[in-house]
């Protein structure tokens, strides 16, 4: 259910805004890398998702949910938090539009919304990796 224990999680890239790639992606799709010069717009808007990531347990959420979409009570007994605080920081991830969620019978999956928000949480924590275990920086 969840993201990777121990080591790197996910890829790694040379070019610290990601890896390289054309305007568009396959037939036309979204692209990796936006090298746009960030206006005000957009810095408030990273400023606005880093803020969602500074909570431990949201960051957590985030994490698990990188590894593929999950309920409620998988997210509990993954992340050791209780029901309620899951609960409030889903509502919150939901409302910030960083969640997205669906309808299964009776529960609620959650998932992550986008490959941006994957891979900035994986590169997140790969810094945290080196910060913990003392392993040296690289590019």
């Amino acid at each position: 259910m969840g993201g990777q224990t121990g080591g790197h999680l996910g890829g790694e890239s040379a070019d610290p805004r990601g890896p390289a790639a054309p305007d568009d992606g396959p037939q036309g799709g979204p692209s990796l890398v936006h090298p746009v010069e960030p206006d005000a717009e957009r810095l408030e808007a990273g400023a606005a998702t880093f803020r969602m990531l500074s909570d431990p347990t949201r960051l957590h959420i985030l994490w698990i949910l990188t590894g593929g979409p999950a309920d409620v009570g998988s997210l509990v007994a993954a992340t050791g938090a209780n029901r309620t605080a899951v609960s409030q920081h889903l509502a919150k991830l939901r409302l910030s539009g960083l969640v997205s969620t669906r309808k299964d019978a009776r529960n609620v999956i959650y998932s992550i919304v986008d490959g941006h928000l994957s891979r900035l949480i994986l590169e997140g924590m790969n810094h945290a990796d080196h910060r913990v275990t003392g392993e040296p920086v690289h590019e």
